[in-house]
């Protein structure tokens, strides 16, 4: 394989790969489809390329609750194919493709009625663990428990005793969705894929009806070339309309919005050694352990203003804390929330009007020749919807392509991931780390932690953490411009760590030093890290302002106070 680095000069080099010949699949859209179909088009031998408008993920797929799950409330809707499908995936991520970035993660249900709930509710978990035992990778997983009152309370001292008459437990899988998203486009590009992040289609190709390719935009250095592909495949998620309309052709479906908002609170506030999951009047409610923090979410909403940063209101925010309240013994207050954000569902549009009964199956589409859609679905299926965008771009090219493969291909930094994890203590003495931090790299990189290691090696300042967002070092920072393809402050303070949501201070007092860390690698003046603070700043001021308004057009119209720093 070839090196799986992202930093300037492979984007360079990428870009200038793509414009000089044919290729056999363009994907357009960085986000968790777009990268799990470039991968999988790369592993089949095509020659590919994927482009993205901003950074990696930097949509939907940075802005979901972290869970790789079959989705236990779709066995109530009798949606046992969905179910099915996505208890599959999550155990090949745990087990082979990706044990470094997925991990098991316990939920406590709890029970508010006698008899028939524990039966009912506890017949759709022992159905839900059999499904995933079934598929045949599922057997990682601890299975479900019954818990009387008081053994519901030893694990999560947090509830209410009135809230409560038993418990379920179970478990699910968590991901860091921003930095999976980042990891797939790298096991992309080590398989021979181009990939260009900042990189805006703003038109495409035609000969006659057929799409052969698109016009880019280099919105880093600026000029327009083009792209000629046999195939493209349209992975742009809630954009999918907005894209579909650059060839002026009606699309056989659309794709609308869905917000849900999720706060992170400190561990501290919730005492608890369990995630939790709680019904609600439209959906359900997750508190999920998240490092040494909670994320409290999810609400369902339509929404139809800016796609790029939709905003989290002050009634979205109550509505939040009043529902986890309800349950909680010491509850939460606006003081206690560190960090809020808002991600978007790609929901493919029904007949009705309700976003939480829109379907959360996926559809591909070859609405012109030379041009395939794919959208809908959810984070945990993002393979199987790769697989089937590329089989049906396989069908407009005229040669033998083989099956997919990537359900065998385990993405960088897994291959020896758990012989490593097993000599921890010895790379922690090498290094002269704590054994914690080690197991911190090793979460996040896998095998590629020697790579940050290196970094350290060859300036020992990098093993010191930033002083105000301790959980990352230094060299985190100067790897994720160097290595991760971040173009800019945004991308490492919100994407490639979380320090924007994991501190109070939403990462304002690490901005400075982390620019000046970025400064290095990207070749950034004094003027350019003032620049890209105060870009930062900004932004952060936008979101606060933004979570103070009461409904989804006043907050919508304060988040968009701060302008983009690479304009759209």
């Amino acid at each position: 394989m070839r090196t799986a680095t992202l930093g300037p000069a492979e984007r360079t080099e990428a870009l200038a790969r793509m414009a000089e010949r044919e290729l056999d699949v363009l994907v357009v859209g960085g986000g968790v489809v777009g990268a799990g179909t470039v991968l999988d088009a790369a592993t089949r031998g095509l020659s590919t390329a994927i482009v993205e408008a901003r950074d990696w993920a930097s949509g939907t797929s940075s802005r979901s609750s972290k869970l790789i799950h079959g989705g236990l409330r779709y066995l109530e809707m009798l949606d046992f194919a969905l179910v099915r499908e996505a208890l599959k995936e999550r155990g090949l991520l745990l087990e082979r493709l990706a044990p470094h970035l997925v991990r098991p993660v316990p939920f406590l249900y709890p029970l508010q009625h006698r008899g028939w709930e524990r039966f009912y509710a506890g017949s759709g978990v022992a159905l839900y663990d059999a499904m995933s035992v079934s598929s045949g990778h599922g057997r990682g997983l601890p299975v479900h428990r019954h818990l009387s009152r008081r053994g519901a309370l030893r694990v999560a001292p947090c509830l209410r005793k009135d809230a409560l008459t038993g418990a379920l437990q179970y478990y699910d899988a968590q991901v860091d969705d921003a930095r999976f998203v980042t990891t797939l486009v790298r096991t992309a590009v080590s398989y021979g894929a181009h990939a260009a992040n900042r990189t805006r289609v703003v038109g495409f190709l035609r000969e006659g009806e057929r799409v052969v390719g698109a016009r880019v935009q280099d919105l880093e250095h600026g000029g327009e070339f083009e792209v000629r592909a046999r195939q493209v495949v349209n992975a742009t998620g809630v954009w999918t309309d907005d894209t579909q309309s650059l060839i002026t052709e009606r699309g056989r479906f659309h794709v609308k919005a869905s917000k849900g908002i999720h706060l992170v609170v400190p561990r501290d506030r919730i005492n608890s050694a369990t995630g939790l999951i709680l019904r609600t009047e439209k959906s359900v409610l997750f508190v999920i352990p998240w490092g040494r923090h909670w994320i409290v979410g999810t609400t369902d909403t339509a929404w139809d203003l800016d796609k790029a940063h939709p905003a989290a209101s002050s009634a979205d925010i109550d509505y939040l804390l009043e529902r986890v309240n309800a349950v909680l013994a010491t509850p939460l207050t606006r003081d206690d929330v560190e960090g809020v954000y808002a991600g978007l569902r790609p929901l493919l549009a029904g007949e009705s009007e309700a976003t939480s009964k829109l379907s959360r199956e996926h559809t591909v589409a070859h609405p012109v020749p030379g041009l395939v859609v794919v959208a809908g679905g959810k984070y945990t299926t993002y393979r199987v919807m790769a697989k089937d965008a590329v089989d049906e771009a396989v069908h407009g090219l005229d040669a033998r392509v083989a099956p997919s493969c990537t359900e065998r291909v385990p993405l960088v930094g897994a291959e020896g991931y758990d012989a490593l994890w097993n000599a921890r203590a010895r790379i922690a003495a090498r290094a002269g780390l704590h054994v914690v931090r080690v197991e911190h790299l090793l979460k996040r990189y896998g095998s590629l932690l020697d790579e940050v290691l290196e970094l350290i090696a060859d300036d020992p300042s990098l093993a010191h953490p930033l002083p105000a967002a301790d959980d990352y070092l230094r060299a985190e920072i100067v790897y994720a411009a160097g290595h991760e393809g971040a173009r800019h402050l945004d991308d490492v303070l919100t994407r490639r760590t979380r320090i924007s949501i994991e501190t109070f201070d939403r990462g304002t007092r690490s901005a400075r030093e982390c620019a000046e860390l970025m400064a290095g690698v990207l070749g950034w003046d004094a003027d350019r890290v003032e620049r890209e603070v105060a870009h930062y700043h900004k932004r952060v001021e936008a979101e606060r302002e933004s979570q103070l308004q009461p409904d989804d057009q006043t907050a919508d119209a304060a988040r968009l106070g701060a302008p983009d720093i690479v304009p759209g």
